[in-house]
């Protein structure tokens, strides 16, 4: 029934149903956030169906176990990652609040995608923080976070949208941590679609199933600008971005990675 309706809304929309894929952002206090704009420009340009983070909006660092108590976490104040998962979602979805205000003004259709957000491990942080001690419940929560606009999906929770799996990464059901190895061997063990974060990279990987439908795998988890100062020189040196699927259909479609130098260059100040 699913893969009907499906195949039904592809054929409205002209068989060009269209997703639109934001990794992991990772906004945080003093960093260069300006990218997200040129991305809400691009997203009201080519319009696409669907809208997905997927997972690590915001960075919480503030909450962060990895260093905490070393001299690099000095100064960390969650109010502050607030603020700054706000100030970069206001970034992001300013064009598109613009261009319905015009859209209103002309009497013209507003442009209004379904939008999903997969939480990341960041974002559990909160979660964590709170299990941790009992004493934040009620003060500190998830909903603190600017996702009002958005379908939230629990942390490691999937959603299936056209046939595609959307997750913040794959997790082993006998560990509940990520798969290890890369697309293609994620793609192996899980059978269908995916688009995943959370690993600092760009993974991409391809197969076909007996029927022919064509199947894919793709990790993408960085649309940031800043460098992150625990992975060092070498660590930085990634792939940046963000991905738009075309003609989405049972799970296959045609990719289109695109670069934060491709933003910045089309949206960005001449």
């Amino acid at each position: 029934m699913l893969a009907y309706i499906d195949q039904l809304q592809w054929i409205l929309k002209g068989k060009n149903l269209k997703h639109f894929v934001l990794p992991d952002v990772q906004a945080k206090p003093g960093v260069c956030l300006a990218h997200l704009s040129h991305i809400g420009q691009y997203i009201v340009d080519k319009k696409p169906d669907v809208i997905v983070c997927i997972g690590d909006f915001a960075d919480m660092e503030s909450l962060s176990s990895y260093d905490k108590g070393k001299k690099s976490f000095e100064g960390r104040r969650y109010k502050k990652d607030i603020a700054s998962a706000k100030e970069a979602m206001d970034l992001l979805l300013a064009p598109i609040r613009e261009y319905n205000k015009h859209a209103v003004e002309m009497h013209r259709p507003r442009y209004k995608p379904r939008m999903v957000l997969t939480l990341g491990n960041h974002e559990a942080r909160i979660d964590r923080a709170v299990e941790n001690a009992p004493e934040l419940d009620g003060v500190i929560s998830i909903n603190d976070l600017p996702y009002d606009d958005w379908e939230v999906i629990p942390f490691l929770e999937t959603i299936n949208i056209d046939g595609v799996c959307y997750t913040h990464f794959l997790a082993n059901p006998m560990s509940g941590k990520p798969y290890g190895g890369n697309a293609l061997n994620q793609l192996t063990k899980v059978g269908q679609s995916f688009v995943v974060g959370h690993k600092q990279t760009l993974e991409v990987a391809t197969r076909f199933t007996l029927d022919g439908t064509q199947q894919w795998g793709i990790i993408a988890g960085a649309c940031y600008s800043h460098n992150e100062s625990y992975k060092g020189p070498q660590g930085n040196e990634h792939w940046r971005g963000a991905l738009l699927l075309h003609r989405v259909i049972n799970g296959s479609f045609d990719p289109c990675f695109v670069s934060l130098d491709y933003f910045k260059d089309k949206y960005g100040e001449k």
